[in-house]
């Protein structure tokens, strides 16, 4: 079978199409046809070296299809279930090996390519919108790269429970996607200071929190748009790692909280991440919106990623094997 193989770190070049060996599952574990799978921006942090992974492997978190194999005691999946999982490596392939308790089901009405698509970036958009700070009716928030996958999701999710929402978008284009989605004031920062016209829009400090997955250029303008007390999540170095923080900064701008989140932290527990998915799915069948921007091929994974670190791409990216 096909897989895509990294066995050097580096850029797009080093994704790699190998046939390799069929999976065989282990005890408590399941092999999975793989109908698409989710391309996100830790896929490049692994391919890079950003987050250290053990050489070589087949890249990819997320991933939706059929189960055709289980291993001795699995008593979660069967053969011929419909599944989607989000933090197993190796989605990148024809077929791979995933630990069973980390599939999740998928129910009828969801298609497998809206499950691979929103398994990380929706189950992201949940613990940030429900966790991380917890959103109401007197919220105001900001989502940077609001016209991504995290983005969109985040953006009607906070819609959802009641929320205001500002954006901040590349492109005139991507500003009527995140205003198709529910925010209510999208800032295009390629042509204007996010922060200015922030401040222009809401006043001086208007965000109880920032949703930030960009990172480096980002988050520091940011700190000084929160209210006192309000909280930096950021999720995400879509344009760098955040440089050092001196804890000083946040009492200086009103005792902030800063965290970096993680989704692995939010669905450790199989419980956490059944009810987590169920619930999204839930919100999908009334009438949360999955954009699916591209599909490539396996063999086109290198250009999949050039387009989503250069920016051109809008909500999910899926490589279908």
């Amino acid at each position: 079978m096909r897989a895509i193989v990294v066995r050097r770190l580096g850029g797009p070049e080093v994704l790699v199409a190998e046939e390799v060996d069929e999976p065989v599952p282990g005890p408590g574990e399941a092999v999975v046809e793989v109908a698409a799978a989710g391309l996100n921006f830790i896929d490049t942090y692994h391919r890079s070296g950003l987050y250290p992974v053990g050489l070589p492997f087949t890249p990819g978190l997320e991933a939706s299809g059929t189960v055709v194999a289980a291993g001795s005691e699995v008593t979660c999946a069967a053969e011929g279930d419909r599944v989607a999982f989000c933090t197993s490596l190796g989605a990148y392939a024809e077929r791979t090996v995933v630990p069973a308790d980390r599939l999740v089901p998928v129910p009828g009405g969801i298609s497998l390519d809206n499950a691979a698509a929103v398994m990380l970036q929706g189950l992201t958009a949940h613990y940030l919108a429900t966790d991380t700070y917890p959103l109401d009716s007197g919220s105001t928030c900001l989502v940077h790269a609001g016209a991504g996958g995290v983005g969109l999701l985040l953006t009607q999710m906070a819609k959802r429970l009641g929320a205001v929402v500002y954006t901040t978008v590349g492109t005139d284009a991507k500003a009527e996607i995140s205003e198709a989605a529910g925010a209510d004031h999208v800032i295009v920062y390629s042509r204007e200071d996010f922060a200015e016209r922030v401040r222009e829009i809401g006043g001086e400090r208007p965000f109880d929190v920032i949703y930030d997955g960009v990172g480096k250029a980002t988050v520091p303008a940011g700190f000084g748009l929160l209210r006192r007390r309000g909280t930096m999540a950021a999720f995400g170095n879509a344009s760098g790692a955040v440089e050092p923080v001196d804890p000083l900064v946040l009492s200086s701008h009103g005792s902030l909280f800063f965290t970096r989140p993680t989704l692995f932290d939010h669905v450790a527990a199989r419980s956490e991440l059944l009810a987590r998915s169920a619930q999204l799915f839930e919100w999908m069948r009334d009438g949360l919106s999955v954009r699916i921007g591209a599909r490539f091929p396996l063999g086109e994974v290198q250009e999949a990623h050039r387009a989503l670190e250069g920016r051109k791409t809008t909500g999910k990216v899926l490589i279908r094997p």
